[in-house]
This record gives structure tokens, C-alpha cells and sequence, in this order.
């Protein structure tokens, strides 16, 4: 067989005493139905107890499962609403524009609406007055307005009678 050409048992190997029969590579001796090798010495593994190995494996290693408490995100400094009112405002609205759904959002706008700045729904901007309106209603007012660009500049600009 080919095996047994690469073998070559009685071939010296170059530089040393050592022969190819320190390296033999050996066959299967024969294969069982269920696809497995069988080896002297050693039994082809059934399924049944194959799975109950597993299953034994399984139930043990529930023992060393972390708790629940140990899997958490580790807070970060992030995390303390105190840090927010320390922030400019660049880092403000960086936090609520990139990290959108997270508590670091809300705090964020959050901090923004102390700063006399609003959320507009329609426009998703922030605005702040930069002068008094100039006209009053119910549900809305009119008149000079910062807001920030967040899409072309990434900086405030002044939008005025809105």
C-alpha cells in the first residue's frame, strides 16, 4: 500500500542513528459500523454512553457557571449621572447622537434640558432660545433660535424667525 512505500522501515534517516521506524505512522485496524477505529486495548464508544458522558459532563459543569452578578457590564464612569453636568456640550450631544438606546443617551439629554436646550421631534435637533420669542402660543413659540447641526457641521448655528 502507499502507507507502506512512505513507511520504508528499513531506510536509516539522514544525520542521525535514528530509523523510520521511530516514526511509523500506523492504520486503523478496522473500522466498526459506526464509523469509529478500533484500537487494541481500547472499546469503539456507543452512542448511548457516549451521551451520557456528555450529559454527565454537562450536569458537573454547572457547578463552576459564574452567577448571574459576576456576568454584568462593569459600570463605568459613564455610568454616574454626577459626571454628565461636568461634560461640554460637544461630548453631550456626541453621547446622545452615537449612543442611541443606552442610559448614556438619556443622561446625556438629560443634562442638555438643564442647559435650556429642547429635543424637536420633527427636525430630531436640539434648540435653544438665543432671544426671547417673538411670539407665543400654546403649544409653540416663534423667534431666534441656536440649534445644533449635527448632520453637515457638527457645530451651532443661529436660525432665525422659526
Amino acid at each position: 500500500s502507499f502507507l507502506s512505500q512512505l513507511r520504508n522501515d528499513d531506510v536509516p534517516m539522514e544525520g542521525g542513528s535514528q530509523s523510520s521506524s521511530d516514526y511509523q505512522l500506523s492504520q486503523p485496524e478496522s473500522l466498526s459500523q459506526d464509523g469509529y477505529s478500533s484500537v487494541e486495548g481500547m472499546e469503539t464508544p456507543s452512542a448511548p454512553d457516549d451521551q451520557m458522558d456528555k450529559l454527565g459532563l454537562l450536569e458537573a459543569s454547572i457547578k463552576f457557571m459564574p452567577d448571574p452578578v459576576e456576568t454584568e457590564r462593569p459600570k463605568t464612569l459613564f455610568d454616574n449621572p454626577a459626571v454628565f453636568d461636568k461634560l461640554d456640550m460637544d461630548t453631550l450631544f456626541f453621547i446622545f447622537y452615537f449612543q442611541t438606546g443606552t442610559l448614556q443617551q438619556y443622561l446625556a439629554a438629560r443634562e442638555l434640558k438643564k442647559q435650556g436646550w429642547r429635543f424637536h421631534k420633527k427636525y430630531l435637533t436640539w434648540f435653544q432660545r438665543h432671544e426671547e420669542p417673538v411670539e407665543t402660543g400654546h403649544q409653540s413659540e416663534r423667534g431666534t433660535y441656536v440649534y445644533f447641526d449635527y448632520e453637515t457641521g457638527w457645530c451651532q448655528r443661529i436660525k432665525t424667525d422659526f
